[in-house]
């Protein structure tokens, strides 16, 4: 893992098109804000976990359903 010291109102860049700023710092929580594409998907991590188990979810869902709906 990259780790890198920003203050408020720096910014990092991904690539060519993502920019991440520190638009302020409270407490123990950070605002980030997030310039991106429309086309790159942008979650918070547990946002993202929860997608993921339920595609997993989705993959793992029985045939017998499908059975059902031909009949």
């Amino acid at each position: 893992m990259l780790v890198l010291s920003r203050k408020k109102n720096e910014s990092i860049i991904i690539g060519d098109q993502i920019e991440v700023r520190v638009l302020a710092v409270e407490g123990d929580q950070v605002k980030l804000g997030i310039v991106a594409p429309k086309k790159v998907k942008v979650h918070r991590a547990e946002i993202f976990e929860a997608i993921q188990a339920q595609n997993e979810e989705a993959l793992n869902v029985s045939t017998d359903i499908f059975k059902n709906i031909k009949k």
